[in-house]
């Protein structure tokens, strides 16, 4: 995105008026000044003469394409901060945001493979404003074939395709409006247009009122649901995995209102939160695991795995709750037809749940910054069991929760669980969805990147439907730092050499600023997960210095947690927080697809002599400046590192800067350590 003043722009001088008229106005595209004033125009038509004749010897001696008006151009902000959304990258004042309570009562029907519920939604309305109506999230709809998602899905398939013609969604029972006052309820008024519900209320829901909704639906369970929901065939059951499964209210924002930008599959999430409470009704052999906290254990475990239970929350090391020798064993489940799991989430933007008898069950304790604990537990098959696979995945669990809880806020729910099967890997509050067959260094990835979404955005609640790099990205991120600190570093590994991104990073036609949906999905894994997470990266080591980014990342997220920030609250925040002006950043990285190509050009000697030093010519040849890394070698053995401010290329795309040599010069190399996508690596030396 490109933001700079054009056309001419009058400039009063300060202090005494002169004798003559002190207009100067700038022509920013014939590149003159005209000086009303004769006194003033000799000294300076000079200047600018000069001035001129610097920027043609920079640009005949250059074949860069780079901008600096166009990098540093001095708006970027569309908007000035306000006291809802503050210029420092906080909330103001005067934020606020809508909540959402659930109550939930599900039945699995096994036979027919479906689900049948009834949901009690509890919205306050915190806006300023009355609203005549609400919309809900109906993303089962997906499922039907005639959705958009099916619709505009290509014909070679994809993770988000609806497969075997599966035709599900909603099949709605009732929408009713419940009366505060009096329990009382009534039909409601409602419109199903695709993946959102429209229902039009008799009377305008009033600022800080509260609106109560019931709804009685069923659905068929997909096998394969856009790789966020589905069922799996095991020897020993089906394992069910299930999400998106009632209906939930749209975010109402000060941003763009209604946020209803229909499910189409790879766009993800974007919730209000509130309390849920939900109960899932199983036959009497499943084990159930949720987001939230299990209130019931007693009622649906045995006495043995009540204990296990207990024990494995004092655990340092995995106890198993259910092992894979009780499998088989009748009597490792109370002697019930059916039982019902209870279920608990504070706080929280959604709940989802798998279930099976196909589950083996294994738990450890969290230790958590403040003193408190959690739960880390896995739900697997016996195909998936053993050391090498899913016998180690409640040790990741435990590792990475404890790591991003130090690293960034702490685990803000009383379980973490992994849960094996179909999906390949998906994430909700406080339980996530990896492949059954992910094994070790595999296992130990998706483990740790599905978890760090407990943070982004599910504490940072972030738009994931409009912008996906504020969680996949900076997930992505937050993983390549806990590769590091788990295990010594079992599972990390470093990419020496950044130019290799370069032309995965710069070739996609789409900039990182753009809608999940209108992505390509061969472009969706570098804008959404890599590119955003190796920017903060550079941010974090070329940029800013580990400490400042840091601590300014750490002020985003806390400032935002449980919060609805968008992408410009994130500039802000990393700004004031760090101290540093980004919008260069910013704009070239993540708004459009500028490529990074610095080189050396030449070195020449001060009056001749080697002993007076050199001027070392070094160039931007691309649209995106960054900051500048070179090493100088000389012949007498010495080498040296120099450091130059991104500010160097506020002035053009040719910087030359005084070396103290104190021998012949033979060889000099900017980004020595490869730390940048460099787009053309073979001008990074020069040579004698």
């Amino acid at each position: 995105m490109r933001n700079s003043l054009t056309g001419r722009s009058r400039v009063r001088t300060r202090g005494p008026k002169p004798k003559c008229a002190d207009i100067m106005v700038w022509d920013k595209k014939l590149f003159f000044v005209k000086i009303f004033c004769p006194t003033f125009r000799t000294l300076a038509l000079a200047g600018l003469i000069l001035g001129q004749q610097v920027v043609r010897a920079q640009s005949e001696s250059s074949s860069s394409v780079y901008d600096p008006h166009e990098a540093f151009a001095p708006i970027f902000y569309p908007a000035y901060g306000d006291d809802i959304r503050g210029a420092d990258g906080k909330p103001g004042a005067r934020y606020w945001q809508n909540s959402a309570d659930y109550k939930i009562d599900s039945k699995l029907d096994e036979v027919n493979q479906s689900l049948s519920a009834t949901v009690t939604i509890t919205y306050k309305n915190n806006s300023p404003s009355d609203l005549p109506f609400v919309w809900l999230q109906m993303d089962q709809n997906i499922y039907k074939l005639d959705s958009r998602g099916v619709a505009g899905t290509d014909v070679s398939g994809g993770r988000w395709a609806n497969r075997n013609a599966f035709d599900g969604g909603y099949e709605l029972k009732s929408v009713e409006l419940i009366n505060i006052a009096t329990g009382k309820a009534s039909s409601a008024d409602t419109l199903v247009s695709d993946t959102r519900m429209q229902v039009k209320l008799p009377t305008p829901l009033k600022s800080g009122g509260v609106l109560k909704l019931r709804i009685s639906y069923s659905f068929k369970i997909p096998e394969y649901g856009t790789d966020r929901t589905g069922r799996l065939d095991t020897k020993n059951g089906w394992i069910y995995e299930v999400a998106q499964w009632y209906p939930r209210m749209c975010v109402y924002d000060n941003v763009v209102g209604w946020n209803t930008l229909p499910y189409l599959g790879q766009g993800e999430f974007y919730l209000e939160y509130g309390n849920i409470e939900y109960s899932v009704d199983v036959p009497g052999d499943m084990i159930v695991g949720g987001s939230g906290e299990l209130v019931n254990p007693m009622e649906v475990l045995t006495p043995t795995q009540q204990k296990r239970y207990q024990d494995a929350k004092a655990s340092e090391k995995t106890v198993a709750i259910r092992s894979e020798s009780e499998l088989t064993d009748a009597a490792s489940r109370p002697a019930k037809a059916r039982l019902v799991w209870k279920f608990k989430c504070l706080n929280t933007r959604d709940v989802a749940w798998g279930a099976s008898k196909a589950f083996i069950w294994d738990a450890a304790r969290i230790d958590l910054p403040s003193g408190k604990k959690a739960l880390a537990q896995s739900l697997y098959p016996v195909e998936s069991a053993g050391d090498s696979a899913w016998g180690r995945s409640t040790e990741y669990v435990k590792g990475c929760i404890e790591y991003y809880s130090r690293y960034l806020y702490e685990f803000s729910y009383p379980s973490a669980t992994n849960v094996a099967g179909v999906v390949g890997g998906m994430e909700y509050p406080g339980i996530v969805f990896c492949s059954e067959r992910a094994r070790k260094g595999n296992l130990w990835g998706v483990t740790r990147h599905e978890f760090g979404h407990n943070w982004f955005p599910m504490i940072v609640g972030s738009n994931e439907r409009k912008y996906p790099w504020m969680d996949e990205g900076f997930n992505t991120f937050i993983n390549t730092v806990a590769d590091s600190a788990f295990n010594k570093g079992e599972y990390l590994r470093v990419l020496k050499d950044r130019s290799r991104l370069a032309n995965a990073f710069f070739n996609p036609t789409n900039p990182i600023m753009t809608i999940p949906d209108q992505m390509p999905t061969r472009e969706w894994g570098t804008l959404s997960y890599n590119k955003p997470g190796t920017g903060l990266e550079l941010l974090r080591e070329e940029v800013l210095g580990k400490d400042r980014f840091d601590y300014a990342f750490r002020y985003y997220v806390h400032e935002w947690a449980f919060k609805h920030p968008t992408p410009y609250d994130f500039f802000h925040a990393i700004e004031n927080a760090s101290g540093e002006t980004l919008d260069w950043f910013w704009r070239g990285w993540f708004f459009n697809n500028w490529k990074i190509d610095q080189a050396v050009t030449g070195v020449e000697y001060i009056n001749g002599n080697q002993a007076e030093g050199a001027l070392i010519t070094i160039e931007n040849r691309q649209k995106l400046p960054m900051p500048v890394t070179v090493d100088v070698k000389e012949e007498n053995g010495k080498t040296s590192r120099v450091k130059l401010p991104v500010e160097i290329w506020m002035h053009g795309p040719v910087w030359k800067f005084h070396y103290a040599s104190t021998s012949k010069i033979v060889q000099v190399t900017v980004d020595p350590d490869q730390r940048y996508p460099d787009v053309d690596t073979t001008n990074n030396t020069w040579k004698q």
